[in-house]
């Protein structure tokens, strides 16, 4: 079965919330703004249940179907949240709030499941019931985490789950997934050294943490080329190289470095913030610096359940015909969270060629608005059949 004929004929109907939601975006846990359009339009479809203030702000409405025989209870969650970004596309619905904008498409992600969502309370035509979740913060907030901590599964007995999100790149309207790990983990960390500042003529007389730092930036590489197994997937970005002095003349006393971690194993997560202290400890000592580190875990490693990833691109077949193999992608993804407190599955959908999520001239293709509705919508009438 292809596209669904209803949800291409809402096709214009939720560009227009889409467009909407990007010419007003809000960050992590500020979505009031667009949960309250959210709530609002679920209510008017007719949904058996809306409940607002889930994890903070995010929104859930239970659909039920034409029966209940089956006792099964679906989840499908969109993120809601914009990204603290200049947007520079120079659309007729661009951004109207100063640094803010939907560089993400989860403006997109939204109609496209407010759109699924009103299909399915149109025709109802599936046995159990359909949970669709619409989650804050999801730009570094956890808001994913904060919905499960919630008691978001337990208190609407959410069995499985399932997530989208566009990807430029890959065809338009075409699904790609993988199972396994799927997104890495995303662990932060800081770094100061601390020497004895000085002139910068007479650096004998002081212990110098730029050096220290220059040496430890390098260093810190070798993670991935000398400790982690080369099978494995690891990247060690330092993001962030400050001292604390501004002159020409003076060494610093202190050197300020910020970065990040990816991975894609626990093990390797584990083994990784091991190595990055001893490292920093160690070579600091070389220079008689002193390294205090600060290690920050972040989002934990996106696993796509192998029975619901087949099932999710058995669905994207039916939908686009065919569904290909998702790289490994090192960005990272709280929906993450969901899936670990339940089985389920992640799946993306092609926003065509254009510049690349994170970008101020990326923008959310409305052309697969049809694509990515149906496949949610289908997802609930092949898992629940009526």
């Amino acid at each position: 079965m292809p596209i669904k004929n209803r949800l291409a004929e809402m096709h214009d109907e939720i560009t227009e919330w889409r467009r909407d939601l990007h010419a007003n975006p809000e960050l992590l846990f500020e979505t009031h703004r667009t949960a309250g359009i959210v709530a609002e339009k679920l209510r008017g479809f007719g949904c058996d249940e809306v409940v607002t203030g889930i994890g903070r702000v995010g929104v859930v409405g239970v659909i039920r179907g034409r029966s209940d025989r089956s006792g099964k209870v679906v989840g499908l969650r969109a993120d809601m949240d914009a990204l603290p970004i200049e947007e520079a596309t120079g659309l007729p619905y661009a951004s109207t709030v100063q640094g803010m904008m939907h560089a993400c498409g989860h403006d997109g992600h939204t109609a496209m499941l407010l759109g699924a969502a009103k299909y399915l309370a149109e025709t109802r035509n599936f046995d159990g019931t359909a949970v669709v979740i619409f989650q804050p913060a999801e730009e570094g907030g956890g808001g994913g985490r904060e919905m499960v901590e919630d008691g978001l599964m337990e208190r609407f007995s959410i069995q499985e789950v399932y997530g989208m999100h566009n990807w430029p790149g890959l065809e338009l309207g075409r699904f790609a997934i993988r199972p396994g790990p799927f997104f890495a983990a995303t662990d932060q960390f800081e770094i100061t050294l601390n020497g004895k500042g000085g002139h910068a003529a007479k650096p004998h007389e002081t212990i110098d943490p730029t050096l220290a730092a220059s040496h430890l930036v390098l260093a810190l590489q070798s993670i991935a080329s000398r400790n982690v197994d080369p099978t494995e997937q690891v990247v060690v970005s330092i993001t962030s190289f400050q001292t604390s002095s501004t002159a020409f003349n003076v060494i610093p006393a202190r050197v300020h470095l910020k970065g990040t971690i990816r991975s894609l194993d626990e093990g390797v997560r584990a083994q990784a913030a091991e190595r990055l202290r001893a490292i920093a400890e160690g070579t600091a000592a070389t220079f008689g610096a002193v390294a205090e580190v600060n290690y920050m875990p972040g989002y934990p490693v996106m696993r796509n359940a192998e029975a619901q990833t087949a099932f999710a691109a058995e669905v994207a077949r039916k939908v686009a015909g065919d569904c290909g193999e998702a790289p490994l992608i090192m960005g990272g993804e709280d929906f993450a969270y969901m899936l670990n407190a339940r089985p389920g599955a992640y799946i993306l959908v092609g926003n065509g060629p254009g510049a690349m999520v994170h970008h101020p001239e990326y923008n959310f293709n409305d052309e697969a608005i049809p694509a990515g509705a149906s496949w949610w919508a289908e997802i609930v009438e092949t898992a629940m059949p009526a």
